[in-house]
């Protein structure tokens, strides 16, 4: 790989700015300060340094999110605040995407990567996994709604879902539900509820897979993913 391809990568500049940083003799591959901008490096196993600053070169980022309400789930808007928006420059250098979308006032669980092959795994339909959300719901679920959701109910378009888990967790005028579901069609969740005459008042995901929203993150806050995380991500083939 080229060394101003790979510092640009990494977020010191464009190419053009990481030439200069060379010409001021401010970068040094192994211990050899760089003449040449364009000179071939193996991130792997040479040691690059900025200054005082030691390169550790990755070409992806897998972030965690607890996305809150009121942010879409988007790269770029000319209205609203996107989940990009809550990224230090740090992380938003390596133009990550959000992996499949949360609406607007739903929070909890977003996966966002630059890493396309891993995002297409896991929002592939033919992959079944398994979303899991926290509802309240106006009206009171009961099992019957269990029973329909299990089989599958058919939106408002005429396509029917595939089957649902349904779990009551209190049924009253404002009933707490966990519903898991394979698919992510345009407000799902939302739109299974119309058919069954109830409405979401609040939803939250909790869970992809086995990649669950770690609870001690705030809303709008977010971390790496941990090496058990990741593991399970690109386990979906």
């Amino acid at each position: 790989m080229r060394l101003d391809k790979l510092l640009a990568n990494m977020g010191f500049g464009s190419r053009k700015d990481v030439k200069e940083l060379v010409k001021k003799r401010h970068v040094t591959v192994n211990n050899f300060i760089a003449k040449d901008s364009g000179m071939k490096v193996d991130p792997e196993k040479d040691q690059i340094l900025v200054g005082e600053e030691v390169v550790i070169y990755k070409p992806y980022i897998y972030l965690m999110m607890h996305k809150p309400p009121g942010v879409i789930s988007a790269t770029d808007d000319r209205y609203d605040k996107t989940v990009i928006d809550l990224l230090s420059s740090e992380f938003q250098h390596y133009k990550p995407f959000p992996v499949g979308r949360l609406d607007k006032d739903t929070e909890g669980l977003l996966l966002l990567t630059n890493d396309g092959q891993l995002a297409h795994q896991l929002l592939s339909p033919k992959k079944d996994v398994v979303k899991t959300y926290f509802a309240i719901i106006s009206g009171i679920v009961s099992d019957e709604d269990v029973l329909a959701f299990a089989a599958g109910v058919t939106l408002d378009d005429g396509y029917k879902t595939k089957p649902a888990k349904l779990k009551i967790l209190s049924a009253s005028s404002k009933s707490e539900i966990e519903i898991s579901i394979t698919e992510g069609k345009f407000h799902q969740v939302k739109r299974m509820f119309e058919t069954i005459g109830k409405k979401v008042v609040y939803l939250k995901r909790l869970s992809m897979g086995k990649l669950e929203l770690d609870e001690s993150l705030p809303l709008g806050a977010y971390r790496e993913l941990n090496k058990e995380e990741l593991t399970f991500c690109r386990s979906i083939k």
